[in-house]
Order: structure tokens, then C-alpha cells, then sequence
């Protein structure tokens, strides 16, 4: 499979963050929270896909605590900025010889991208619990990422969204 027949089989559809996605699961359990409107599904899970021609899924901070799971293609780096300030890198793939990961738990309230350096695509899994939600996200901007993280804006900077 090449990454327009991904895209085609899988509904998928353009993401705010960059790449491609679908809701694979929206769980009818609710459960109560303290963020806005309150009630949350207790779990949803998507599809998302890094392709060469969108290759960034851009800075962005969830509330949510977000399991991903490595599907298949090519191995997809990801930049965590956890609260404390230090950037994390991990790379998701199947080849744990070279340190590779099949899955990553990303606690909310880190600040994440992810990239797809080389090849036509990156397919993940994405369960998040309590259940995704837009009002529960972020994405960074620039001006704001330049005055938090001043010594690791280089690094940072091509994963903002322009």
C-alpha cells in the first residue's frame, strides 16, 4: 500500500497539528472532568499518517494522556517537551535494535511533535484517555515557544506551525 490508498482506505482527512487522521473508536462511556463543557468519552483512538508531502505533526499540548502505536512504514521521531522544559526525542518503528519503539505513552501536559524523517509515510495509532477533544488542545505559537524554551528555539523552530 502507498499512502494515497492509506488515506483512501482508512477515510482519512487533513489534521490541524499536520498530517492525516480518522476516528477509529469514540467510547459512549462519559466521565466527568474539570476542563470545559465538563463531560468526556472515557477513550477514543485515530488513525494518523505522516506522509513525505505533510511530514510534520506540529507543537501541540493535550491534556489528555495519549498512548501511540506504531502501525507500519517508515519510523516516526518524536520531540517531547515535558513540564519541566527538557526536550525528549524518541523514534516510533519496529526496529528495537536501533532503539526504536512500537508504542509511547505521552502524559498530558507535555508538549509534542513528531516528524517523519524519510520514506512516504508513518502510520499510527492514537488512544487517548480520557477521550480527545479539541477544546483540550493547543497548538504552539511561535512567539510564545520563542520566550519559553529561548535555548532550544533552533531546534524547535521548524516545528512550529507557521
Amino acid at each position: 500500500m502507498n499512502k494515497h490508498d492509506l488515506i483512501q482506505k482508512l477515510s482519512l482527512q487533513m489534521h490541524p497539528e499536520g498530517g492525516y487522521y480518522s476516528e477509529a473508536y469514540r467510547s459512549s462511556m462519559m466521565i466527568e472532568t474539570d476542563r470545559v463543557g465538563q463531560k468526556r468519552s472515557a477513550m477514543t483512538s485515530i488513525y494518523y499518517l505522516l506522509t513525505d508531502d505533510s511530514p510534520i505533526d506540529y507543537f501541540h499540548i493535550n491534556k489528555s494522556d495519549i498512548m501511540h502505536y506504531f502501525h507500519g512504514g517508515y519510523p516516526v521521531t518524536y520531540l517531547l517537551i515535558p513540564p519541566n522544559g527538557t526536550l525528549q526525542k524518541c523514534k516510533l518503528g519496529l526496529n528495537l535494535a536501533n532503539g526504536e519503539k512500537p508504542q509511547l505513552l505521552v502524559p498530558g501536559g507535555y508538549w509534542k511533535a513528531a516528524v517523519l524523517e524519510a520514506g512516504e509515510f508513518g502510520l499510527l495509532g492514537e488512544g487517548v484517555a480520557p477521550g480527545f477533544d479539541f477544546r483540550d488542545m493547543e497548538i504552539a505559537q511561535s512567539e510564545d515557544f520563542r520566550q519559553r524554551f529561548p535555548d532550544s528555539w533552533d531546534q524547535l523552530a521548524p516545528y512550529i506551525k507557521p
